[in-house]
C-alpha cells in the first residue's frame, strides 16, 4: 500500500474536485472523512490515476463488515493497491448505543475476516488513541490512523505498536502566518472536538489540563494539536512527527475554505 510520506485528509462529502490538483502536487494519499463507505471512495479513486485513497475513517456503528467487506473487494478489483480501508470507533456524544468499543472493534474485525472475501490485514488500519485500541490495531491490521492528536502522541503510538505497523496520523494545519488569525482558525475547527470525550480524554492523558480544554483552548493546546504559520514553520511542525514515528502524516489544512488548493501547493513546496 503506497501512501508516501505525506498525504491530505480532507471531508468525502466536499467531493473530488482537487483529487488531480492533488495527485499532481505529489501527493501519494487522500484520507476521506465523515465515515466514508467503500462506495464512497470510488468517485476519488476514479479522479486520480495512483493516488491511494483511504477511508478515514469508517464508522463501524454504521456499518455491517459484511458489506464493508464485498465494498472493499470491489474497489480492490478495480483499483488494486490503492485502496486502503480505516475503521473507527466514533465518538460516545455521536452514537446512542456507544458501548464496550474494544470489545465491538475486535468483533468488527472478525467480522472483515469471516466474509466470503476477507479484507486483508495490509489493506485496512484502525483508529486508535489509548494503549488497548493501539494493541488491537497492531495486532489485526496494518497499523494505526490517530486524529486530533500531538507529537507525544505520535511517539508513544510508535512505541505501543513497535516498528513494524503503520503509524499515520492526522495533522490539522493552520497555514496563515498571524498568529492571533490563525490561533482563530484554529479554534473555530478545534471547537468540536474538545467536546468530545474520546478526544479531551487523551489529551489530559499527554499532560493538558481541563483549563487547556476549556474556553476553545489554550493556547498550549493549539499550538500543539493544530500547527500553523507558514507552510515552512508546519513543515517543521511535520518533521517532528515523522522523527517520533509516524511512517505517514496526512494533513487536514483549515481556514481557507473546503478546496484550499493554495495551502496544498505551499505545503507540497515545504515538504514533497
Amino acid at each position: 500500500m503506497r501512501l508516501g510520506r505525506i498525504g491530505i485528509w480532507r471531508p468525502h462529502r466536499h467531493g473530488t474536485g482537487t483529487v488531480q490538483e492533488i495527485e499532481a502536487l505529489g501527493y501519494e494519499a487522500l484520507w476521506l472523512g465523515g465515515s466514508p463507505s467503500p462506495a464512497d471512495a470510488r468517485p476519488f479513486l476514479e479522479a486520480g490515476s495512483q493516488l491511494t485513497v483511504a477511508t478515514g475513517i469508517l464508522n463501524v456503528w454504521q456499518h455491517a463488515p459484511s458489506d464493508v467487506a464485498a465494498g472493499h473487494a470491489v474497489l480492490a478489483d478495480a483499483f488494486p493497491g490503492r485502496f486502503l480501508l480505516g475503521i473507527g470507533i466514533g465518538h460516545p456524544e455521536a452514537t446512542s448505543d456507544y458501548r464496550r468499543p474494544l470489545k465491538t472493534m475486535r468483533e468488527f474485525f472478525y467480522g472483515l475476516d469471516a466474509a466470503p472475501r476477507p479484507v486483508p490485514r495490509d489493506e485496512r488500519c484502525a483508529a486508535a488513541l489509548g494503549p488497548k485500541m493501539l494493541d488491537l490495531a497492531e495486532e489485526r491490521s496494518l497499523g494505526t490512523h490517530p486524529y486530533f492528536t500531538t507529537v507525544e502522541h505520535t511517539a508513544f503510538a510508535r512505541e505501543r505498536v513497535g516498528p513494524e505497523a503503520l503509524v499515520a496520523p492526522e495533522v490539522t494545519v493552520v497555514v496563515e502566518p498571524e498568529p492571533e488569525t490563525a490561533r482563530r482558525l484554529a479554534r473555530e475547527f478545534a471547537a468540536r472536538y474538545l467536546s468530545l470525550s474520546n478526544y479531551t480524554s487523551n489529551l489530559l492523558r499527554f499532560g493538558f489540563t481541563d483549563a487547556d480544554i476549556a474556553d476553545g483552548g489554550s493556547d498550549r493546546l493549539i499550538d500543539a494539536v493544530i500547527p500553523h504559520g507558514s507552510a515552512g514553520e508546519i513543515a517543521e511542525a511535520v518533521q517532528a512527527h515523522l522523527a517520533a514515528g509516524a511512517d505517514h502524516v496526512c494533513l487536514q489544512a483549515v481556514g481557507h475554505g473546503d478546496a484550499p488548493l493554495e495551502d496544498y501547493r505551499a505545503l507540497a513546496g515545504a515538504l514533497l
